[in-house]
């Protein structure tokens, strides 16, 4: 089940944001439907998901991201269907 953050405008473009580990526990959900600004970063997305789950602040140094399969920096600018990965750091064995 997807949930939007924020209500749809088909002037701007929506993307799907792929939530893991402390994101995922934050949030509830391990995927949310996002309508954003044009223009809109990946380092802007962050924020507004911080603002709202404000529990998230110590992994902001930490996370990776990634778009559509690939590794990319914060300034990323997103577009319309992108697929929007927040990584944390995780452990394991």
């Amino acid at each position: 089940m997807t949930t939007p953050l924020t209500h749809p405008n088909p002037t701007h473009p929506t993307i799907t944001l792929k939530l893991f580990a402390a994101y995922q526990d934050a949030v509830g959900q391990a995927e949310l439907t996002q309508t954003i600004a044009p223009e809109t970063t990946i380092a802007a997305l962050l924020e507004q998901l911080l603002q709202q789950y404000p529990q998230l602040e110590p992994w902001r140094h930490l996370t990776r991201f990634g778009v559509n399969l690939a590794f990319v920096t914060a300034d990323t600018i997103l577009q319309d269907g992108d697929e929007v990965v927040l990584i944390p750091p995780v452990s394991g064995g």
